[in-house]
């Protein structure tokens, strides 16, 4: 059974707030534009197939054993790591899974609240109506100065971090568990308004085709490739915020329910995402391939055309400010809960330095949209030849540190700690579901991250 509550850290007050919680940090901007767009090209249905096998062989198992890691731990991933490697006799390389679990996400948020930060300007952008009848040409010169003009970019992400900060500082009940309990039903019902506004205004046939006609000629390694990669890092697999908030769990909190709750919740936002955009796309002509581009040039452009879209474009990067903003808490978290533990200090001072020293790093990644975007510091480094700072984190982690990490826990939960212990800790009572788990870790998800780890440095 799981350990009665000793950590220096609050507990989640309920159930939902975990999960609410949880699934805050599942859901990003990659499930407003990336999900959908990759669904699209890769084989509609048939990459939705790939995908959501993915994420019920792989990510929920895995998902689980983090959680109940996490649990069993109750303290922050470093620490948690190092207990369990104790009570199991592990070597000192595991050790790694706790250090990449605080520092890839904390180098995540120096250059994703620059991204996360473009909402900011957007919303006040959308709300002063500035987006009404925009041409296409305004529109893409307009996000050309936003990323031209250092003092305009860094302020929003200033702004950005600084609310981050602010929650995080609150600690778990009054900051993270508010602002979860707040902007997860909001940003579900957002949404589905803009599912229902899209498919009158759009052209909902031929989204719905796009994203879910399965073709299977369009199917590749690559594709496949792509599929597991998006099902292990959209339910947060090997970021820190599993081991995180699962040590925030009391022992009454059925983890095996609790994980399919929040993988069904995550990839129905992705999916209905998609189905609130690419009607808006299709109707309106443009190219669903075009990433952020997509969101910040061509969707202001249609929905400054159509009928209600004032509204609906605040609607619409108020959507987007909390999907970014939810999984940039659990990126500052796991830092702050390892510096809390290891110095003893207060939340508030431990938060605010250690934001300061996310700014003064993140500072180059907004600098590298204008006055640094030629400075290659590495470009020695064939990985890195021709990166900038913002390309330099954003490789670093999202293809190395955070495929690296899952493997580890991968192989960690399958063959290192003790699955009969992770077993009582799920209260997994089925033998054959036991059986079933079992397997999946131990075999199928190692062997599939590995590709994933792979393919990061062979695309590369």
């Amino acid at each position: 059974m799981a350990n009665t509550h000793n950590s220096i850290h609050e507990q989640w007050s309920s159930r939902w707030t975990f999960i609410l919680a949880t699934i805050g940090a599942s859901i990003g901007l990659g499930n407003l534009w990336r999900f959908p767009y990759v669904a699209g090209a890769n084989g509609g249905g048939a990459f939705v197939i790939v995908y959501l096998f993915f994420v019920f062989a792989i990510s929920v198992p895995l998902m689980m054993a983090e959680l109940s890691l996490g649990r069993r731990g109750q303290q922050s991933p470093v620490n948690t790591i190092r207990k369990l490697r104790e009570e199991s006799a592990a070597g000192g390389l595991w050790q790694l899974i706790g250090w990449f679990s605080i520092l890839a996400p904390l180098m995540a948020l120096c250059f994703y609240a620059v991204v996360a930060g473009w909402s900011l300007d957007y919303i006040a952008r959308a709300t002063a109506g500035g987006f009404v009848a925009i041409e296409p040409k305004q529109a893409g010169l307009l996000f050309d100065q936003l990323l031209a003009s250092p003092w305009r970019l860094g302020m929003w992400y200033s702004l950005y971090l600084i609310l981050t900060v602010y929650v995080v500082s609150k600690g778990v009940k009054q900051g993270l568990e508010k602002a979860s309990n707040i902007m997860m039903p909001a940003l579900f019902c957002m949404i589905i308004m803009l599912v229902i506004y899209a498919h009158i205004t759009g052209d909902p046939m031929r989204a719905w085709s796009f994203m879910f006609n399965p073709d299977f000629s369009k199917l590749t390694s690559k594709s496949v490739l792509i599929a597991l990669g998006q099902a292990l890092f959209s339910v947060s697999v090997g970021t820190g915020a599993l081991l995180t908030y699962g040590a925030y769990m009391s022992k009454n909190v059925n983890i095996i329910s609790s994980s399919w709750i929040i993988a069904l919740a995550d990839t129905c936002a992705a999916l209905m995402a998609g189905l609130a955009i690419f009607p808006i796309v299709f109707a309106s002509g443009l190219n669903p391939a075009e990433g952020p581009g997509l969101m910040f040039i061509s969707l202001p452009v249609a929905l400054g055309q159509m009928p209600g879209g004032y509204f609906f474009a605040i609607v619409f990067f108020v959507l987007v400010f909390f999907a970014a903003f939810s999984s940039s808490l659990a990126m500052l978290e796991p830092f702050v809960s390892w510096l809390m533990e290891h110095k003893g200090y207060a939340r508030v001072p431990v938060t605010v330095c250690t934001g300061f020293v996310v700014w003064c790093i993140g500072i180059s990644a907004v600098l590298s949209f204008n006055i640094l975007s030629d400075f290659t510091p590495l470009s020695f480094i064939p990985l890195y030849e021709s990166s900038n700072m913002f390309d330099i984190l954003d490789f670093t982690v999202s293809n190395i540190m955070l495929p690296i990490n899952a493997l580890l826990i991968a192989v960690f939960t399958g063959w290192v700690f003790g699955r009969h212990i992770l077993r009582d800790e799920m209260e997994m009572k089925s033998e054959a579901g036991y059986r079933l788990w079992s397997f999946l870790v131990r075999y199928l998800a190692p062997v599939a991250v590995s590709f994933v780890v792979i393919s990061s440095f062979v695309d590369n």
